[in-house]
């Protein structure tokens, strides 16, 4: 590593408190489960801090949303070779009870249907839907994230948002019913 990068390498703390929220966020999302998403956010600083500058390409918001992907993707699989069980007698003390910061809460909560919907759907899916839809992010960045090509990103994309608009079906208008900004009016019969 130059002399000249690791002077303008933000420290642990400046990374901390500029990424942090974004990085909950999207691990709450992909995860869809508070002490996961904790862990989750957790395990990308620890790789954040045992990587040099040297060893990053690209933007490190762009690194960052790649390593926090890869890593609630290792733990997929991870949880598929090996499932984990909770002992019984002690559930209710292992999980936390302390609310989230609001400013957590607010952005990172969706209404339950579409949690319930993206739950639903695969993995692949679901992050390709949430990194675009949610996170915001181009289809050349998603591929750079996931190391995929870009078509691979559209077609998750595609597919992702027609098995959400599936899963959501119930929350479509009735027949006689339109939709247009607000709540669902009748149609007036003149």
């Amino acid at each position: 590593m130059t002399a000249e990068v690791e002077s303008t390498w933000p420290s642990p703390e400046e990374l901390y408190e500029q990424y942090f929220p974004q990085v909950f966020r999207l691990s709450l999302r992909l995860t869809a489960n508070r002490s996961d998403a904790e862990d989750l956010a957790q395990e990308v600083f620890l790789k954040l801090l045992n990587t040099r500058p040297a060893d990053m390409s690209g933007s490190t918001a762009g690194w960052i949303h790649r390593v926090t992907t890869n890593l609630f993707l290792d733990g997929v699989r991870r949880k598929k070779r090996r499932p984990e069980t909770l002992i019984g007698e002690h559930h209710d003390f292992l999980v936390s009870r302390e609310p989230l910061p609001d400013s957590f809460v607010h952005d990172a909560a969706f209404d339950p249907d579409i949690e319930a919907a993206l739950a639903a759907i695969p993995h692949n899916m679901r992050i390709a839907v949430i990194l675009s839809d949610v996170e915001q992010l181009s289809a050349e960045e998603i591929s750079a994230a996931l190391g995929i090509k870009v078509a691979t990103v559209r077609t998750r994309v595609h597919r992702g948002r027609v098995q959400l608009r599936k899963e959501l079906a119930h929350r479509a208008p009735k027949d006689g019913r339109t939709r247009v900004g607000g709540p669902a009016q009748v149609a007036s019969s003149s």
